[in-house]
């Protein structure tokens, strides 16, 4: 049974952590090399990556995405997709895409010249399931060595926090107070059965003995 709690909580703190860790937004130091747009497949098993701000792309096998294709600086290349979110999850209400894809083409610079920049996004880039995080803000910033103080990730993750700690704290006083006893109850309640039981037992071995005696 302990196997089977345990089991049960760390694939569910697992999947609490996988779903900030695609929802909670990143930001990348890149110089974006080009951008384009290209006609995607929309799997079923992959479309939950995908943005669906209308219901008419919910129906839709395939469609046209704006990508913004950088280069960090370390060298390793990056694709963002460039999608509006809507009014759905994750909860990023954006609805500039047109003005985010100008901003993109307009901060494209070469190797020799590089215009550093900060791409705010959220989601996975894997290359085998053909999922790319969806940039929601591009801002210039000095250098290759910006760096930023994650405060929405804080605020959101200290929120959570306080959240399940209250949850825990309510539980907790829930079950000393209503289930804990009851418990108690019924532990009793088969303790004093099994008494009964064995003293019942008692009497009938004493009667069978008395029996075979006579």
């Amino acid at each position: 049974m302990t196997y089977i709690k345990w089991g049960f909580w760390g694939t569910f703190w697992l999947l609490v952590f996988a779903v900030f860790h695609y929802s909670l937004p990143q930001n990348d130091v890149v110089r974006i090399v080009n951008t384009y747009e290209e006609r995607q497949e929309l799997n079923d098993w992959t479309r939950m990556f995908w943005a669906t701000p209308d219901a008419q792309s919910a129906e839709l096998v395939n469609r046209d995405v704006q990508f913004i294709q950088g280069v960090k600086p370390n060298g390793e290349a990056m694709v963002y997709r460039n999608e509006d979110t809507g009014w759905g999850w994750p909860f990023y209400f954006k609805f500039d895409t047109a003005n985010l894809y100008t901003e993109a083409n307009d901060a494209i610079s070469t190797k020799d010249a590089p215009e550093w920049v900060a791409i705010r996004h959220y989601g996975w880039r894997n290359e085998f399931l053909s999922i790319f995080p969806n940039a929601v803000r591009i801002r210039v910033v000095d250098g290759p060595d910006a760096s930023f103080i994650p405060w929405t990730n804080i605020i959101v993750l200290t929120l959570f926090t306080m959240l399940c700690w209250a949850i825990r704290v309510r539980w907790v006083r829930f079950r000393r107070s209503r289930i804990d006893p009851v418990l108690e109850d019924v532990g009793d309640s088969i303790a004093d059965a099994g008494d009964s039981l064995a003293s019942g037992g008692g009497r009938i071995r004493r009667w069978f003995s008395g029996v075979r005696g006579k």
